[in-house]
């Protein structure tokens, strides 16, 4: 079964597709000088992004972690997440407080998806 590496560099991939699954790595805010809300919607846009150009969406999404700087910040990005993820394809879901990459990142999102 082949191995497909998407938008590499010399440290990781942005993406992984191994046989019918796609894994992407944990995505952060191309602006990380926006709020929890502003943050949520642009990784999300990635991840549709991700999803779409290689056969795959967000119905079709198996599981996701989601790191955030502050847990106080969770009802806040729960607004743009529930407004984006399909009803009735729900995903396996962990949510946890971590340090970031850097100060500016309140959130990293990850998931796990079928292709169809």
């Amino acid at each position: 079964m082949s191995i497909t590496r998407i938008d590499s560099n010399n440290r990781m991939s942005q993406a992984v597709i191994h046989g019918n699954i796609i894994y992407t790595a944990g995505i952060v805010a191309g602006d990380p000088n926006t709020d929890i809300q502003g943050q949520t919607g642009q990784i999300l846009d990635t991840i549709d992004g991700y999803l779409l150009s290689n056969g795959s969406d967000k119905t079709k999404i198996l599981s996701v972690t989601i790191w955030l700087a502050d847990m106080n910040d969770f009802a806040d990005m729960n607004v743009i997440w529930d407004m984006w993820v399909p009803k009735g394809h729900t995903p396996a879901r962990a949510c946890v407080e971590s340090k970031l990459a850097t100060p500016n990142y309140k959130v990293e999102i990850r998931v796990t998806a079928a292709i169809a």
